[in-house]
């Protein structure tokens, strides 16, 4: 990935919903693991679905075709570059 590709990236968490990216590295590389297990993997397309009432959980859909729901906190971890 290029040095300006990467100085774009933001993290799902930073999204709003409609907002999409694809997923180019994690920051906490024990919840990586899991993220990977449930299809979040590298170059995947995501997009932000809804934000709860109170801000924490977020759904995100993934380009596989299913919903997946985080906490804000596990978001924050996953890396996106901006198309």
């Amino acid at each position: 990935m290029s040095l300006n590709k990467l100085s774009q990236a933001k993290t799902v968490a930073q999204l709003k919903p409609g907002e999409t990216g694809k997923v180019c590295c994690f920051k906490d590389e024990h919840l990586a693991l899991k993220l990977l297990d449930m299809g979040c993997l590298p170059g995947t397309q995501v997009a932000l679905k809804f934000v709860a009432p109170l801000g924490d959980p977020i759904c995100i859909s993934i380009d596989n075709g299913y919903s997946l729901s985080l906490r804000k906190a596990e978001a924050a971890t996953i890396s996106l570059v901006k198309e």
